[in-house]
């Protein structure tokens, strides 16, 4: 009896030094246990989106992928799953699972394995959120200690969150539901019983147990937890036989991007670095564009199109590359090869494939997947002249021989019967930016053809001759200081000494021709160069360059002299569409921009763009003076102009704009610019542009609703060919993009400005027309330009020509 007393006695004093002894520690670690309190308001490390206007994602920055789950978006198969695997009794225990810890520890015995493991999801929450992770006793005790809070603080429910959408899965992928996007390309949601368990596996060790890094022990342990959920009641046993025998279907997917905008996705990505610093890509925000998702893969396909149509007409550069085989054994060559593959990228849909064997009428072809197929001679091979320069071809090839060996590596696209047919990637390149004219909103962006060869954005950074692209700028600068569309200048050769070269320059139209005293309508629509000199020696250089000022172009690295009227000026094409929005939406000079509104995780909006924007309705007279009292309609008309986008400043003369919009037209329908007929529209203007080489190829164009830009060139400013223009190389993009983009705009012309006069002039002088004038036209005017009596044949400032040579010589 004395023994049982000793006993007991002992143990109590046990218990109680244990207790006194777990108080103290609690006393000592407490003070610098963190506030769980913080949990509620945790951010998580969220990466940032880029949507269309549309919602189309197109774009996902940030190291770790994740995509946070509310509790009641969880399948509740998958919750059974994960507490199979983890912790069965969480929503019984208080954090701490004594019987959990028992069972850890008896199956480590027995089996001399980890199994279900001894932390709760609790405890599990409290290390990935506040603690590291080493292996130290005083750690477990916050660990446990933790938990504890974090059980009475927070609801199961609430936990279960935290623990679901931040641990870590393999592959940057923090949480399941990114894990699900990065292993299976879909949502959890989407997701079966066997693929619950094998993300359910990933957590005990997500290098070894993913389904991609581990495909086996992924696999083992995913039946583990299957078996685990069917002794627990959570599956049946068919469901069980159905799930432990299904196939690993994992794959490494990227961001579920919708389609490819990745010009637009990465300037979006530098304004928000450019806003909000590292934090962008880490605070979940969601951030809208002005791209328009259906026009957006219409100017894709289109510069693609257009410069695959340029390529086809320069003849086969030949393979990209050629990899020797290390042996004559074909079976090792074939691993050889398909190692080399993995690291080619499919580009604008072309396929790297390796020639294999080559016989008298086709090509044996080897693909990254170890896969083979047949090239056909008719298929591509038989008209593949080779390029021998950029206006000259090599005769057409006789036999596959004479095209490849083995061990080429070449491109292939499927043509609609499903047959390999040759191909090649461009070495040209290009670009296509669209804006919506009143407010400047990129409608449309493409930098390249293809993102993967190069991120540089020809769009917004390539600096490029404009060529006569530019002309328009000068033009509308001389309408606006007097000179109107019937004012004559002298298309005659014209010298002029050009002293930073200590050399003469003789410019030339491009026909080498020049044709005598010439309308300046007439001059723009068939882009004479010579003319467009004298006008500028006219106007005056000063006033040119104050004119692209006001229409926002970039003037602090301009040469300031008579070669800017054939657009030496280097510009982007995002510069040169923005000056186009300024003539296309009657004068109003406008700020590109991309991002639209910004949202955070919680969906609020914290940026709004607000652009100043065209009021294409709006009455700018002033309100009349001495009223006191507003009727209801002005109070409520006066609360929406408040709410209304400011206006943009005027820039240019709106009856300067109606006119050049005229002869624009013009250029379409009898000048450089006649292919974008095929449109049958009367409403759209535009010009071309080529510079010397020619290395630059160009075409913008607008309605009232759509201005849009296309360039085509080098990136190494080598030449595109003598018989490639603007008309040739950069109108074909356009007409393909603008066919789609205008399909929904109505075919209407703009109403003529007040002030604007229309007047009967002679064709050949542009004064006045006499009776009976069989020449005579019709022609716009500003209405105190406009002609008052029949012209004698002077140039617009009554100089003769020998004095305009002279003084082009002393300008120069």
């Amino acid at each position: 009896m004395s023994f049982l007393n000793f006993l007991l006695r002992f143990m109590f004093l046990g218990l109680f030094g244990a207790l006194w002894l777990l108080a103290g520690i609690y006393l000592y670690l407490s003070p610098d246990l963190p506030d769980v309190q913080t949990l509620r308001d945790v951010k998580l490390q969220t990466p940032m989106r880029v949507y269309t206007r549309e919602g189309d994602l197109i774009g996902q920055f940030g190291e770790q992928k994740r995509s946070p789950l509310a509790y009641d978006q969880i399948p509740p198969q998958f919750i059974d799953a994960l507490l199979a695997a983890e912790d069965d009794n969480f929503f019984q225990h208080q954090g701490i699972d004594l019987m959990g810890l028992a069972r850890a520890a008896s199956e480590l015995v027995v089996t001399g394995e980890k199994g279900s493991g001894g932390s709760t999801l609790t405890m599990q929450v409290a290390r990935n959120y506040f603690l590291s992770l080493e292996k130290t006793f005083m750690r477990k005790f916050n660990e446990i200690l933790l938990a504890i809070e974090i059980e009475r603080r927070l609801s199961k429910q609430e936990i279960l969150e935290l623990y679901i959408n931040r641990v870590f899965l393999g592959h940057r992928a923090y949480g399941f539901e990114a894990a699900s996007q990065v292993y299976y390309g879909t949502s959890i949601d989407n997701l079966n019983l066997a693929q619950y368990a094998m993300l359910a596996g990933i957590p005990k060790a997500p290098s070894r147990n993913n389904p991609i890094s581990g495909p086996e022990a992924g696999k083992e342990r995913r039946n583990w937890i299957l078996g685990r959920m069917r002794d627990l009641g959570y599956i049946t046993q068919q469901e069980y036989a159905e799930a432990v025998v299904a196939p690993v279907t994992a794959g490494l997917h990227g961001a579920q991007i919708s389609f490819a905008a990745h010009y637009a996705a990465e300037m979006a990505r530098q304004e928000m670095l450019d806003r909000y610093g590292v934090e962008a890509y880490n605070d979940g925000y969601s951030v809208y564009t002005t791209i328009n998702s259906p026009l957006q893969k219409v100017a894709r396909q289109s510069l693609i199109d257009g410069l695959l149509a340029y390529d086809s007409r320069h003849g086969y550069r030949g393979p990209e590359q050629h990899w020797s085989p290390p042996a004559d054994d074909a079976n090792a060559a074939a691993e050889y090869w398909v190692e080399k593959l993995e690291a080619i990228p499919q580009i604008i849909g072309q396929t790297p494939a390796v020639v294999m064997e080559i016989g008298e009428d086709r090509v044996k072809l080897l693909f990254r997947d170890a896969g083979t197929g047949e090239l056909l001679w008719d298929k591509g091979m038989s008209g593949a002249r080779p390029y021998r320069t950029e206006n000259y071809l090599g005769a057409a090839p006789k036999t596959p021989a004479e095209l490849f060996k083995p061990g080429d590596l070449i491109r292939v696209v499927q043509d609609e019967e499903g047959a390999w047919q040759l191909a090649q990637i461009p070495a040209v390149q290009g670009a296509l930016v669209s804006l919506n004219p009143d407010n400047g909103a990129i409608v449309s962006v493409v930098g390249g053809m293809g993102f993967e060869l190069s991120k540089f954005n020809r769009a917004t950074q390539a600096l490029r001759q404009p060529g006569s692209n530019f002309k328009p700028f000068l033009y509308s600068a001389a309408l606006e200081a007097g000179f109107t569309a019937a004012s004559i200048i002298n298309d005659a050769p014209i010298v002029v000494a050009d002293n930073s070269i200590e050399d003469i320059w003789r410019p030339e139209n491009d026909s080498g021709e020049f044709y005598g005293p010439t309308r300046l309508r007439w001059a723009l629509t068939k882009s004479r160069n010579v003319v467009s000199i004298r006008l500028l020696q006219q106007l005056g250089i000063d006033n040119l360059v104050a004119a692209l000022e006001r229409y926002g172009i970039d003037t602090s690295n301009l040469d300031a002299n008579l070669s800017l009227a054939l657009g030496t000026h280097a510009m982007t094409p995002l510069e040169v569409v923005s000056g186009y929005a300024t003539i296309a939406n009657g004068g109003y000079r406008v700020e590109p921009y991309l991002i639209d509104r910004v949202e955070d995780m919680e969906g609020r909006v914290i940026f709004q763009a607000r652009p100043p924007t065209v009021c294409r309705d709006c009455d700018d007279k002033p309100a009349p003076a001495g009223r006191k009292e507003l009727s209801m309609e002005e109070i409520l008309a006066s609360e929406a102009a408040e709410d209304a986008l400011p206006q943009p400043p005027r820039v240019m003369d709106e009856r300067v704009s109606f006119i050049m919009t005229s002869i624009l037209q013009d250029v379409i329908k009898k000048g450089t610019g006649t292919r974008a007929l095929a449109l049958k529209r009367g409403d759209i203007a535009g010009k071309t542009g080529t510079t010397n080489g020619p290395m630059d190829a160009w075409f913008s164009g607008y309605n009232r609703d759509v201005v849009t830009t296309t360039w085509v060139g080098f990136d190494n400013y080598t030449p595109l060919g003598r018989r490639e223009f603007g008309g040739t190389a950069a109108l074909p993009i356009w007409i393909d993009y603008m066919r789609e983009a205008l399909r929904d705009s109505p075919d209407r012309q703009r109403p003529i400005p007040p002030g604007v006069v229309t007047v009967r002039i002679n064709s050949t002088t542009g004064g006045l027309a006499a009776p009976g004038d069989s020449t005579a036209i019709f022609e716009f005017f500003r209405e105190e330009t406009a002609p008052r009596a029949t012209a004698n044949g002077q140039n617009g400032n009554g100089r003769s020509q020998q004095q305009e040579d002279n003084l082009v010589r002393d300008i120069f």
